[in-house]
C-alpha cells in the first residue's frame, strides 16, 4: 500500500502542464485501498456535519445549493480525516506544482455532487481567497469511481494566470459572464472524463471551472484540498485596492481568525507541511 508518507515525484512535462494550462490530471495519487479507508472516513464526517444543519430538499435550493453539498474544513475535528488532508504525498504533488519547497493547507472540503444534483457555474477559486499570491492550488480527487456523466470538473485551459476578473461570485450570473468570455477569448475547455478514485486534478486559483450535472443515480463523493505556499502574505490594506468583496471577507474571518491584512498567513487553522523532510 502507498504510504500517505511517500511523496510522488512528478515529471518536468507535468509541472510544465499545470503552468501552461492551469490545469491537470494525475492518476493514481492514491491507491484504492487508501482511498476506500479514507472515504469512509470522510463520509462518517460528512454525515455528521450535515446531521447538524437543516438541508433543504434539492428541488427547493438554489443554483449554489443544487450544485453540491459542500461540508467545510473536517480536519480540525476529525483525526482520521486529518491524516488524509496532511498527507506528505498530496502536498508534494501540490508543492511541486507551485514550484515550492513548503505549504501550508487552507483549509479541506467535501464536495458531494448528489444524484440529479444541477450544474456546478464557472467560477474562480481565487476571488474568494484574501492571499497576495498566484501560487496556491486545489485538489480535487473522486472518492468513487466517477464518469463523465456523474460531473466531473470542466476546465477553460489558458486562465490560470488571468487573475481577478471583478465581483463575480459563483451564481447563475458567473456561468453567464465567464462562460460568454471563454468564448470570445477562445479557452478551450478542457474535461478529464471519466476518473478512478484515487486519481485527481489539479487547478490553480485563478484556473476558471464548473461542472456539468450529476446525470447519474449514484452521489458523486469528492474530497478537495487547497494549499498555498509559504510565507505567503494576506492581501494588505485591501480597502484601497478594490479586491476586497464579501467571499474574501468571510474566508479571513472564517479561515484566518487570528491574523490580519498584511500579516502573513500562517495561522493555527493553516499548518505547515514540509513534504520532502
Amino acid at each position: 500500500m502507498t504510504s500517505f508518507d511517500q511523496t510522488l515525484n512528478l515529471s518536468e512535462d507535468v509541472i510544465a502542464e499545470f503552468n501552461k494550462n492551469g490545469h491537470v490530471r494525475i492518476n493514481d495519487v492514491c491507491n484504492a485501498s487508501q482511498v476506500e479507508l479514507s472515504r469512509q472516513s470522510i463520509r462518517s464526517a460528512v454525515e455528521d456535519r450535515k446531521s447538524r444543519i437543516a438541508l433543504k430538499p434539492l428541488q427547493e435550493r438554489d443554483t449554489y445549493g443544487k450544485a453540491f453539498l459542500q461540508i467545510m474544513n473536517l480536519w480540525p475535528d476529525y483525526p482520521d480525516v486529518a491524516k488524509f488532508v496532511m498527507a506528505k504525498r498530496f502536498a508534494s504533488v501540490a508543492a511541486q506544482l507551485l514550484r515550492t519547497e513548503k505549504v501550508r493547507i487552507y483549509h479541506d472540503q467535501a464536495l458531494y455532487k448528489e444524484p440529479n444534483g444541477g450544474l456546478t457555474p464557472w467560477h474562480q477559486d481565487q476571488y474568494y481567497w484574501p492571499l497576495e499570491t498566484d501560487k496556491i492550488l486545489t485538489m480535487w480527487m473522486p472518492l468513487v469511481d466517477v464518469t463523465k456523466n456523474m460531473g466531473t470538473l470542466n476546465f477553460a485551459s489558458g486562465t490560470g494566470k488571468v487573475g481577478y476578473l471583478g465581483d463575480i461570485p459563483i451564481s447563475d450570473e458567473s456561468e453567464k459572464i465567464l462562460s460568454e468570455m471563454c468564448q470570445e477569448k477562445g479557452f478551450e475547455i478542457v474535461n478529464h472524463g471519466d476518473m478512478k478514485a484515487g486519481d485527481a486534478t489539479f487547478h490553480s486559483g485563478w484556473c476558471l471551472h464548473g461542472a456539468n450535472e450529476n446525470q447519474s443515480s449514484v452521489m458523486r463523493e469528492a474530497m478537495t484540498i487547497i494549499w498555498y505556499a509559504d510565507e505567503t502574505q494576506i492581501i494588505e490594506d485591501p480597502d484601497s485596492q478594490g479586491r476586497w468583496n464579501k467571499g474574501r471577507r468571510d474566508d479571513m474571518a472564517r479561515w484566518l481568525p487570528d491574523r490580519q491584512p498584511g500579516e502573513m498567513a500562517d495561522g493555527k487553522l493553516n499548518p505547515l507541511i514540509e513534504p520532502f523532510i
